[in-house]
Protein backbone atom coordinates (compact mmCIF):
# COMPACT_ATOMS: atom_id res chain seq x y z
CA UNK A 1 0.00 0.00 0.00
CA UNK A 2 1.39 3.42 -0.95
CA UNK A 3 1.82 6.23 1.57
CA UNK A 4 -0.97 8.38 0.12
CA UNK A 5 -3.50 5.58 0.61
CA UNK A 6 -2.29 5.09 4.20
CA UNK A 7 -2.71 8.82 4.85
CA UNK A 8 -6.25 8.71 3.43
CA UNK A 9 -7.11 5.86 5.81
CA UNK A 10 -5.81 7.81 8.82
CA UNK A 11 -7.80 10.89 7.81
CA UNK A 12 -11.13 9.10 7.18
CA UNK A 13 -14.07 9.96 9.39
CA UNK A 14 -14.36 10.16 12.33
CA UNK A 15 -10.89 11.80 12.17
CA UNK A 16 -11.32 15.55 12.53
CA UNK A 17 -7.72 16.76 12.84
CA UNK A 18 -4.16 15.53 12.32
CA UNK A 19 -1.19 17.30 13.94
CA UNK A 20 0.57 17.49 11.58
CA UNK A 21 0.03 16.44 7.95
CA UNK A 22 3.77 16.71 7.32
CA UNK A 23 4.51 14.63 10.39
CA UNK A 24 2.06 11.94 9.24
CA UNK A 25 3.77 11.62 5.88
CA UNK A 26 7.18 11.50 7.54
CA UNK A 27 5.94 8.84 9.98
CA UNK A 28 4.95 6.51 7.15
CA UNK A 29 8.21 7.19 5.34
CA UNK A 30 10.20 6.12 8.40
CA UNK A 31 8.05 3.35 9.90
CA UNK A 32 6.48 0.38 8.13
CA UNK A 33 4.37 -0.37 11.21
CA UNK A 34 4.07 2.78 13.36
CA UNK A 35 2.97 2.25 16.96
CA UNK A 36 -0.38 3.75 17.96
CA UNK A 37 -2.02 4.42 21.31
CA UNK A 38 -5.42 5.49 22.58
CA UNK A 39 -6.09 5.67 26.32
CA UNK A 40 -9.35 5.16 28.20
CA UNK A 41 -10.50 5.72 31.74
CA UNK A 42 -12.27 2.73 33.23
CA UNK A 43 -15.53 4.43 34.02
CA UNK A 44 -18.68 2.57 33.14
CA UNK A 45 -20.41 1.13 30.10
CA UNK A 46 -18.94 1.74 26.65
CA UNK A 47 -21.12 3.74 24.26
CA UNK A 48 -20.95 4.23 20.51
CA UNK A 49 -19.04 7.51 20.85
CA UNK A 50 -16.09 5.95 22.67
CA UNK A 51 -16.44 2.34 21.53
CA UNK A 52 -17.77 2.16 17.98
CA UNK A 53 -16.03 5.34 16.76
CA UNK A 54 -12.75 4.02 18.17
CA UNK A 55 -13.20 0.59 16.61
CA UNK A 56 -13.99 2.04 13.19
CA UNK A 57 -10.91 4.24 13.31
CA UNK A 58 -8.59 1.51 14.58
CA UNK A 59 -9.74 -0.73 11.73
CA UNK A 60 -8.53 2.00 9.37
CA UNK A 61 -5.21 2.16 11.20
CA UNK A 62 -4.74 -1.61 10.96
CA UNK A 63 -5.36 -1.46 7.18
CA UNK A 64 -2.67 1.23 6.99
CA UNK A 65 -0.17 -1.06 8.72
CA UNK A 66 -0.29 0.70 12.08
CA UNK A 67 0.11 -1.40 15.23
CA UNK A 68 -2.59 -0.27 17.71
CA UNK A 69 -2.59 -0.21 21.50
CA UNK A 70 -5.60 0.35 23.73
CA UNK A 71 -4.32 1.72 27.03
CA UNK A 72 -6.48 0.93 30.05
CA UNK A 73 -5.76 3.86 32.32
CA UNK A 74 -6.41 2.48 35.80
CA UNK A 75 -4.38 5.07 37.74
CA UNK A 76 -6.00 7.92 35.82
CA UNK A 77 -9.42 6.44 36.61
CA UNK A 78 -8.45 6.21 40.27
CA UNK A 79 -7.31 9.85 40.36
CA UNK A 80 -10.58 10.88 38.70
CA UNK A 81 -12.52 8.85 41.32
CA UNK A 82 -14.16 6.48 38.86
CA UNK A 83 -15.76 3.30 40.20
CA UNK A 84 -15.95 4.95 43.60
CA UNK A 85 -12.16 5.33 43.65
CA UNK A 86 -11.74 1.57 44.19
CA UNK A 87 -8.48 0.77 42.37
CA UNK A 88 -8.86 -3.00 42.65
CA UNK A 89 -12.32 -2.84 41.08
CA UNK A 90 -11.09 -0.44 38.39
CA UNK A 91 -8.43 -2.96 37.38
CA UNK A 92 -10.93 -5.83 37.38
CA UNK A 93 -13.34 -3.94 35.12
CA UNK A 94 -10.48 -2.72 32.92
CA UNK A 95 -9.13 -6.21 32.22
CA UNK A 96 -12.65 -7.63 32.08
CA UNK A 97 -15.66 -5.72 30.77
CA UNK A 98 -13.79 -2.77 29.28
CA UNK A 99 -11.24 -4.80 27.34
CA UNK A 100 -13.93 -7.18 26.10
CA UNK A 101 -16.10 -4.29 24.96
CA UNK A 102 -13.50 -3.55 22.30
CA UNK A 103 -12.92 -7.23 21.56
CA UNK A 104 -16.68 -7.50 20.90
CA UNK A 105 -16.26 -4.82 18.23
CA UNK A 106 -13.67 -6.89 16.39
CA UNK A 107 -10.52 -5.55 18.05
CA UNK A 108 -9.23 -8.95 19.11
CA UNK A 109 -5.96 -9.48 20.94
CA UNK A 110 -4.20 -10.70 17.80
CA UNK A 111 -4.90 -7.30 16.22
CA UNK A 112 -4.57 -4.91 19.19
CA UNK A 113 -2.31 -4.74 22.24
CA UNK A 114 -4.18 -4.14 25.50
CA UNK A 115 -2.04 -2.52 28.21
CA UNK A 116 -3.08 -1.86 31.81
CA UNK A 117 -1.33 1.36 32.83
CA UNK A 118 -0.09 0.20 36.23
CA UNK A 119 1.56 -2.84 34.61
CA UNK A 120 4.04 -0.59 32.78
CA UNK A 121 4.56 2.21 35.31
CA UNK A 122 8.11 1.64 36.51
CA UNK A 123 11.02 3.69 37.88
CA UNK A 124 11.58 5.26 34.43
CA UNK A 125 7.98 6.42 34.08
CA UNK A 126 7.69 8.79 37.04
CA UNK A 127 10.69 10.97 36.05
CA UNK A 128 8.89 11.50 32.71
CA UNK A 129 5.83 12.73 34.63
CA UNK A 130 8.01 15.13 36.65
CA UNK A 131 9.67 16.48 33.49
CA UNK A 132 6.26 17.45 32.11
CA UNK A 133 5.20 18.98 35.45
CA UNK A 134 8.48 20.89 35.70
CA UNK A 135 8.03 22.45 32.25
CA UNK A 136 4.33 23.33 32.58
CA UNK A 137 2.61 26.15 34.45
CA UNK A 138 -0.22 25.46 36.90
CA UNK A 139 -2.48 27.62 34.76
CA UNK A 140 -1.91 25.46 31.71
CA UNK A 141 -2.38 22.25 33.68
CA UNK A 142 -5.72 23.57 34.92
CA UNK A 143 -6.76 24.34 31.34
CA UNK A 144 -6.17 20.65 30.60
CA UNK A 145 -8.58 19.33 33.26
CA UNK A 146 -11.34 19.25 30.64
CA UNK A 147 -9.71 15.98 29.49
CA UNK A 148 -11.06 14.50 32.73
CA UNK A 149 -14.60 15.52 31.85
CA UNK A 150 -14.24 18.37 34.33
CA UNK A 151 -14.47 22.13 33.99
CA UNK A 152 -11.83 24.61 35.08
CA UNK A 153 -14.43 26.08 37.43
CA UNK A 154 -14.98 22.73 39.20
CA UNK A 155 -13.67 22.15 42.70
CA UNK A 156 -10.70 19.85 42.06
CA UNK A 157 -8.32 17.85 44.17
CA UNK A 158 -4.61 18.55 43.78
CA UNK A 159 -4.15 15.18 42.04
CA UNK A 160 -5.89 16.72 39.00
CA UNK A 161 -2.63 18.56 38.31
CA UNK A 162 -0.84 15.23 37.84
CA UNK A 163 -3.44 13.76 35.49
CA UNK A 164 -2.44 15.64 32.28
CA UNK A 165 1.27 15.13 33.02
CA UNK A 166 0.71 11.38 33.42
CA UNK A 167 -1.21 11.23 30.15
CA UNK A 168 1.64 12.99 28.36
CA UNK A 169 4.17 10.65 29.98
CA UNK A 170 2.12 7.64 28.82
CA UNK A 171 2.90 8.64 25.23
CA UNK A 172 6.63 8.76 25.98
CA UNK A 173 6.61 5.52 28.00
CA UNK A 174 4.93 3.55 25.21
CA UNK A 175 7.29 5.09 22.62
CA UNK A 176 4.49 5.54 20.13
CA UNK A 177 4.48 7.35 16.81
CA UNK A 178 0.74 8.11 16.67
CA UNK A 179 -1.38 9.33 19.59
CA UNK A 180 -5.12 8.98 19.04
CA UNK A 181 -8.06 10.45 20.98
CA UNK A 182 -11.26 12.44 20.68
CA UNK A 183 -11.16 16.21 20.20
CA UNK A 184 -11.80 16.57 23.94
CA UNK A 185 -8.24 15.30 24.55
CA UNK A 186 -6.59 17.81 22.22
CA UNK A 187 -5.24 20.06 24.98
CA UNK A 188 -3.21 17.33 26.63
CA UNK A 189 -1.97 16.04 23.28
CA UNK A 190 -0.66 19.51 22.50
CA UNK A 191 0.95 19.64 25.94
CA UNK A 192 2.67 16.32 25.20
CA UNK A 193 3.48 17.36 21.63
CA UNK A 194 5.37 20.44 22.86
CA UNK A 195 7.06 18.52 25.67
CA UNK A 196 8.19 15.89 23.16
CA UNK A 197 9.90 18.45 20.99
CA UNK A 198 11.79 19.85 23.97
CA UNK A 199 13.08 16.32 24.55
CA UNK A 200 13.94 15.66 20.90
CA UNK A 201 10.98 13.33 20.34
CA UNK A 202 8.26 13.29 17.69
CA UNK A 203 4.77 11.86 17.38
CA UNK A 204 1.65 12.50 15.30
CA UNK A 205 -1.62 13.37 17.03
CA UNK A 206 -4.95 12.26 15.53
CA UNK A 207 -8.15 13.72 17.00
CA UNK A 208 -11.57 12.23 16.29
CA UNK A 209 -15.00 13.81 16.09
CA UNK A 210 -17.07 13.75 19.29
CA UNK A 211 -20.55 12.37 18.81
CA UNK A 212 -23.21 14.41 20.60
CA UNK A 213 -25.59 12.86 23.08
CA UNK A 214 -29.11 12.08 21.96
CA UNK A 215 -30.21 15.39 23.50
CA UNK A 216 -28.11 17.19 20.85
CA UNK A 217 -26.36 20.55 20.97
CA UNK A 218 -29.00 23.07 21.85
CA UNK A 219 -27.43 26.14 20.24
CA UNK A 220 -25.00 27.10 17.50
CA UNK A 221 -21.32 27.68 18.37
CA UNK A 222 -21.47 26.23 21.90
CA UNK A 223 -18.83 27.18 24.44
CA UNK A 224 -16.28 24.55 25.47
CA UNK A 225 -18.23 23.82 28.66
CA UNK A 226 -21.48 23.47 26.68
CA UNK A 227 -19.75 21.12 24.23
CA UNK A 228 -18.58 18.95 27.13
CA UNK A 229 -22.13 18.85 28.49
CA UNK A 230 -23.58 17.99 25.06
CA UNK A 231 -21.31 15.07 24.16
CA UNK A 232 -22.52 11.52 24.62
CA UNK A 233 -22.24 10.60 28.30
CA UNK A 234 -22.36 7.19 29.96
CA UNK A 235 -23.48 8.93 33.17
CA UNK A 236 -26.77 9.91 31.47
CA UNK A 237 -27.94 6.53 30.11
CA UNK A 238 -30.65 7.83 27.80
CA UNK A 239 -28.24 10.32 26.22
CA UNK A 240 -26.10 7.41 25.02
CA UNK A 241 -26.39 4.26 22.96
CA UNK A 242 -24.27 1.54 24.52
CA UNK A 243 -22.56 -0.93 22.21
CA UNK A 244 -24.45 -3.89 23.69
CA UNK A 245 -27.90 -2.25 23.88
CA UNK A 246 -30.77 -4.39 22.64
CA UNK A 247 -32.33 -3.55 19.31
CA UNK A 248 -35.44 -2.39 21.17
CA UNK A 249 -33.40 -0.05 23.40
CA UNK A 250 -31.56 1.42 20.41
CA UNK A 251 -34.84 2.18 18.67
CA UNK A 252 -36.44 3.54 21.84
CA UNK A 253 -33.54 5.89 22.55
CA UNK A 254 -33.24 7.17 18.98
CA UNK A 255 -37.00 7.68 18.73
CA UNK A 256 -36.70 10.05 21.73
CA UNK A 257 -33.67 11.87 20.28
CA UNK A 258 -33.50 15.57 19.46
CA UNK A 259 -34.13 15.65 15.70
CA UNK A 260 -35.81 18.88 14.56
CA UNK A 261 -37.47 18.77 11.15
CA UNK A 262 -35.34 20.18 8.29
CA UNK A 263 -32.54 21.13 10.72
CA UNK A 264 -29.16 19.52 10.07
CA UNK A 265 -26.82 21.43 12.40
CA UNK A 266 -26.75 20.11 15.96
CA UNK A 267 -28.91 17.13 14.97
CA UNK A 268 -27.48 13.99 16.61
CA UNK A 269 -29.37 11.56 14.36
CA UNK A 270 -27.83 13.19 11.28
CA UNK A 271 -24.39 12.85 12.89
CA UNK A 272 -24.88 9.17 13.73
CA UNK A 273 -25.84 8.56 10.11
CA UNK A 274 -22.84 10.53 8.86
CA UNK A 275 -20.11 9.11 11.10
CA UNK A 276 -21.33 5.57 11.79
CA UNK A 277 -23.49 4.40 8.89
CA UNK A 278 -22.59 6.32 5.74
CA UNK A 279 -18.81 5.97 6.12
CA UNK A 280 -19.08 2.32 4.96
CA UNK A 281 -22.50 1.81 3.36
CA UNK A 282 -25.65 3.58 2.11
CA UNK A 283 -28.35 4.57 4.59
CA UNK A 284 -31.53 2.62 3.86
CA UNK A 285 -34.85 4.24 4.69
CA UNK A 286 -37.98 2.09 4.62
CA UNK A 287 -41.29 3.95 4.41
CA UNK A 288 -44.77 3.49 2.88
CA UNK A 289 -45.33 4.52 -0.74
CA UNK A 290 -47.69 7.30 0.36
CA UNK A 291 -44.73 8.93 2.14
CA UNK A 292 -42.35 8.56 -0.80
CA UNK A 293 -41.46 4.88 -0.67
CA UNK A 294 -38.11 3.32 0.25
CA UNK A 295 -35.03 5.49 -0.10
CA UNK A 296 -31.32 4.64 -0.29
CA UNK A 297 -29.05 7.56 0.59
CA UNK A 298 -25.49 7.21 -0.68
CA UNK A 299 -23.55 9.91 1.18
CA UNK A 300 -23.71 12.68 3.76
CA UNK A 301 -24.22 15.46 1.21
CA UNK A 302 -27.32 13.71 -0.17
CA UNK A 303 -28.64 13.08 3.35
CA UNK A 304 -28.30 16.71 4.41
CA UNK A 305 -29.90 17.92 1.19
CA UNK A 306 -33.01 15.73 1.32
CA UNK A 307 -33.45 16.29 5.05
CA UNK A 308 -33.09 20.09 4.96
CA UNK A 309 -35.53 20.24 2.03
CA UNK A 310 -38.12 18.33 4.05
CA UNK A 311 -38.05 15.28 1.74
CA UNK A 312 -37.15 13.02 4.66
CA UNK A 313 -39.25 13.13 7.83
CA UNK A 314 -37.50 12.90 11.26
CA UNK A 315 -39.44 9.73 12.12
CA UNK A 316 -38.25 7.99 8.94
CA UNK A 317 -34.67 9.13 9.50
CA UNK A 318 -34.77 7.85 13.09
CA UNK A 319 -36.16 4.49 12.03
CA UNK A 320 -33.52 4.06 9.33
CA UNK A 321 -30.59 5.03 11.54
CA UNK A 322 -31.83 2.92 14.47
CA UNK A 323 -32.28 -0.17 12.28
CA UNK A 324 -28.82 0.12 10.72
CA UNK A 325 -27.09 0.90 14.02
CA UNK A 326 -28.69 -2.18 15.53
CA UNK A 327 -27.24 -4.22 12.64
CA UNK A 328 -23.77 -2.68 13.06
CA UNK A 329 -23.80 -3.40 16.80
CA UNK A 330 -25.17 -6.95 16.47
CA UNK A 331 -21.73 -8.63 16.95
CA UNK A 332 -21.18 -6.77 20.23
CA UNK A 333 -24.68 -7.57 21.45
CA UNK A 334 -24.19 -11.28 20.66
CA UNK A 335 -20.74 -11.31 22.30
CA UNK A 336 -22.11 -10.06 25.59
CA UNK A 337 -25.08 -12.41 25.42
CA UNK A 338 -22.49 -15.23 25.48
CA UNK A 339 -20.31 -13.51 28.10
CA UNK A 340 -22.90 -12.10 30.48
CA UNK A 341 -20.56 -12.08 33.47
CA UNK A 342 -18.72 -9.04 32.07
CA UNK A 343 -21.96 -7.06 31.93
CA UNK A 344 -22.88 -8.28 35.40
CA UNK A 345 -19.53 -6.99 36.69
CA UNK A 346 -20.01 -3.51 35.25
CA UNK A 347 -23.61 -3.38 36.47
CA UNK A 348 -22.45 -4.17 40.02
CA UNK A 349 -19.60 -1.66 39.82
CA UNK A 350 -21.94 1.07 38.58
CA UNK A 351 -24.54 0.41 41.28
CA UNK A 352 -22.11 0.20 44.19
CA UNK A 353 -19.78 3.06 43.37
Amino acid sequence: MDIETKIELVKRKPTEEVVTDEGLKEMFENYEHPRHYIGFEISGKVHIGSGLCTALKIRDFIKAGIKPTIFLADYHSWINEKMGGDLENIRKIGNGYFKHAFISLGLTEDKVDYVLASDVYDKDYWPEVLKVVKDTTIKRMLRCVTIMGRKESDSLKSSAILYPAMQAADIFKLDIQLAHAGMDQRKVHMLAWEAARKQGRKFVSVHGHLLPGLQGVQRMNPTEDEAIDAKMSKSIPDSAIFIHDSEADIKRKINKAHCPEKIVEGNPVIEYAEYLVLRDQPLKIERPEKFGGDLEIQNTEELKKVYSEGKLHPADLKNGVATMLAEILAPSRKYFEKNKHYLEDIEKATITR
